[in-house]
């Protein structure tokens, strides 16, 4: 016979089964999530750079729409008709034009200067205190129609801005053949602050280039390594927006771009790849970390188990091997010095004790569940045979086909099911049709009794015992509605809730009085008297014996009239994780 594993190897290996595949499906997903969230890293990175390029170029485009605002202004239509005048009117005039430059350059987010030329008239009007009122601009200059980067040094000072003109006409190419020439003018500065919102929340380096001039870049740019990722992009021909993977000093960088749609000027942003996947590889190796220590704490849980368990259940088994050879008389003698020394003395406790279990307790036990069916059974009245018997004959003799043959039918249906003694457990389905075949019979007898029957679909297959229904509709016969001079009616109704299934027995009988409910509730759990009755005792022990605490039947007065019974149990599916077959 081949050597049986120890429970100290049993747990190892299976210590060892267990963790090997997962740490080889942890690696295999390991690598999986690295690249989607690596794929998802770049998706994102790219989308927030579109995102932002959107607020720029759409901040920009507002203000390019500034000429167009403007020049449907009644003042400034009428200055720009009006001729050249010092007067005190033409004052006033040039006076409203600059303070709607000023308005208007104030309603943008960004610091920005609005100025108006106006060649035929020699001047120049500006938000820019600076330009207002100087000399007009030269004849043959080229309106710069898109923008351009330039130095303005108008404040004695040269600052990096950004500048687009509008010529009014729109098609005059320069200053001289223009009635007006609107610019627009803002510093680099607006750009690099909103660049410096932008790295601060994506923790990037983004920065703002053209190949033919100087960058602009957030205020704490790492200048070399921005002028590195410059050469690398510049080798080769770039689109409107993409990703690229740049190798800079040893280490990866995930390179993002984004063309501007006002500037042409590209919008660039890096970042280290592990600094994308770092969160992976931080749990990555808190899991293998804490693996290893499960495995360290799986072997010493192993030693303890072989040292607590496995030498007292040893002991156990040999006790038990002794006890099935039949000899009650062996005793075991060791010594665990835990929790298994209470089991070792009960289990000599047991030994002493179990054939008195068998002979006595357990013969009992089955005599007394047979004799309880029994009497279940015996409750059926004999005078109910008799009044069935005695309609048919009547039937007969008046010539009542039908009614014999509904009699008969129901009858034999009804003893069938009763006198079936081979299986005591039925479904709700079951006692459902036995009930009805019972309830026919008495509608056929009294002639002024109804019944209804409203149990769902999925109650039908519910485990019962068998004879549990028909007790209770009895005494709803019997007690309640039978002496009803108008004629009764029964009410079967069924639900689930819970964990548990509930079937309903409700009559429009005489009912109970507070008292009388109160006191048939304290009896059902005590000991069968006559004044509760045999079947409703014996059905509601049957119920809690069977299914438990919570189980059994419950009385409360009808809506209005009459009583209703409910019959309580488990579902069969709590049945079976609570290990019930």
């Amino acid at each position: 016979m081949p050597r049986r594993l120890s429970i100290f190897n049993k747990i190892a290996l299976t210590i060892v089964l267990l963790l090997v595949p997962v740490l080889l499906l942890y690696g295999y997903s390991n690598r999986i999530a690295t690249g989607v969230v690596e794929s998802q890293m770049r998706s994102s990175n790219l989308s927030k750079l579109i995102f932002f390029m959107d607020q720029l170029d759409g901040t920009m485009e507002n203000l390019s729409m500034f000429p167009v605002i403007l020049s449907d202004d009644p003042h400034i239509r009428d200055f720009m008709s009006s001729g050249t005048s010092e007067t005190e009117s033409g004052l006033k005039a040039q006076a409203r034009v600059t303070e709607k430059l000023s308005l208007q350059s104030v309603s943008s987010p960004w610091s920005n200067d609005l100025t108006f030329s106006f060649p035929g008239k020699h001047l120049v009007l500006s938000s820019n205190i600076y330009l207002n009122g100087s000399r007009a601009w030269s004849p043959d200059r080229k309106i710069q129609i898109n923008w351009a980067y330039e130095q303005d040094s108008s404040r004695g000072y040269p600052i990096r801005t950004f500048v687009r003109e509008t010529g009014v006409p729109a098609a005059a190419a320069k200053v001289g053949e223009a009635d007006a020439v609107f610019q627009v003018r803002f510093p680099v500065q607006n750009i690099s602050d909103m660049l410096d919102v932008y790295k601060k929340e994506n923790r990037g380096d983004p920065f703002l280039f053209h190949p033919d001039t100087e960058l602009v870049h957030n205020s704490t740019y790492v200048e070399v390594a921005s002028a590195d990722v410059i050469q690398e992009l510049g080798n080769g021909a770039l689109g409107q927006n993409g990703q690229q993977n740049l190798k800079m000093d040893g280490q990866t960088y995930l390179v993002s771009y984004v063309k501007s749609r006002q500037l042409g000027w590209y919008l660039v942003d890096y970042v280290p790849v592990e600094r994308i996947v770092s969160p992976i590889i931080k749990a990555r190796n808190w899991f293998y970390g804490s693996i290893g220590f499960l495995i360290l704490l799986g072997l010493l849980a192993s030693v303890l188990l072989y040292r607590n368990v496995q030498i007292p259940l040893s002991s156990m088994i040999a006790g038990v091997k002794r006890m099935k050879s039949g000899d009650l008389s062996w005793r075991i003698g060791y010594k665990a010095n835990n929790e298994f020394d209470e089991l070792i003395r009960h289990h000599n406790e047991m030994a002493g004790q179990i054939q008195n279990l068998i002979e006595d307790v357990y013969t009992e036990k089955l005599r007394s569940r047979e004799a309880t069916l029994k009497q279940l059974q015996s409750q059926i009245n004999p005078h109910f045979l008799y009044n069935s018997l005695f309609f048919i004959i009547n039937s007969a003799a008046m010539d009542d086909r039908e009614g014999v043959i509904s009699m008969s039918e129901n009858l034999a249906e009804f003893y069938r099911y009763t006198t079936k003694v081979d299986n005591q457990q039925s479904t709700v389905g079951e006692e459902l049709e036995f009930v009805r075949h019972y309830l026919n019979i008495h509608t056929l007898r009294m002639g002024r009794l109804t019944f209804d029957m409203e149990v769902p679909d999925a109650m039908l297959n519910e485990p019962l015992p068998r004879l549990t229904l028909q007790p209770i509709v009895e005494n709803a016969i019997v007690h309640g509605v039978e002496g009803r001079v108008g004629g009764g009616r029964i009410v079967i109704t069924g639900r689930q809730e819970g964990p548990y299934n509930y079937l309903e027995v409700a009559d429009n009988g005489a009912g109970m009085t507070s008292e009388a409910l109160l006191r048939l509730k304290s009896q059902l759990d005590e000991k069968m008297t006559d004044e509760i009755g045999c079947g409703t005792w014996n059905v509601h022990q049957r119920l809690r014996g069977r299914f438990g605490e919570g189980s059994g039947l419950h009385f409360r007065h009808g809506d209005g009239e009459g009583l209703v019974v409910t019959v309580t149990w488990l579902k069969l599916e709590y049945r079976l994780e609570g290990g019930e077959a």
